[in-house]
């Protein structure tokens, strides 16, 4: 996965790295391409989603400037991990913009595709939990996926692995 992982350039426009709430209020900005996007289809994303998968891009969280009238407050939330997960929500309409996967930590943001402008120009650079996955959605044969979970350093390219390093605690 390079520095421009999940994003497709089409009609010679890049894909907007901008994203919002649904009312508006918080706005931010990804300052530079994800490390990795993907969709995962375990049942707690599809829980959280209220829909087949999470769909997210993976980026470091100082790469995800905030701008707009509100700032995102953070929910502590449930999940299949012992310590939950942190989802970073809009404070008016609630909107789920970015959430804090336990195993990667706060340095690194969940990005919710669904909250970007150029959605539908994102594609996901692999599919996990697809034992859990809706029968009706295919997934392509030239993308990388995995019944469970996947380790990153089997799948993820070097530079992807560099860069997650850089903000590890």
């Amino acid at each position: 996965m390079s520095e421009t992982a999940g994003i497709t350039d089409t009609d010679s426009q890049p894909a907007s790295l901008e994203g919002r709430c649904a009312c508006g209020g918080v706005r931010f900005h990804l300052t530079s391409a994800p490390m990795v996007v993907h969709c995962c289809h375990c049942r707690f994303c599809q829980r959280m989603s209220g829909s087949a998968f999470g769909f997210n891009a993976l980026i470091e969280r100082e790469r995800v400037e905030v701008s707009g009238d509100l700032a995102p407050v953070a929910v502590d939330t449930p999940s299949f991990h012992p310590h939950g997960q942190v989802w970073h929500r809009c404070p008016t309409c609630q909107v789920p913009l970015w959430s804090e996967h336990p195993l990667l930590g706060p340095s690194i943001a969940l990005v919710r595709i669904g909250a970007m402008d150029g959605a539908r120009r994102l594609k996901p650079d692999l599919h996990c939990f697809t034992a859990t996955r809706f029968p009706w959605v295919a997934i392509p044969d030239d993308v990388p996926a995995f019944e469970g979970s996947y380790d990153p350093r089997d799948v993820w390219s070097e530079e992807v692995q560099t860069r997650l390093a850089a903000v590890a605690g």
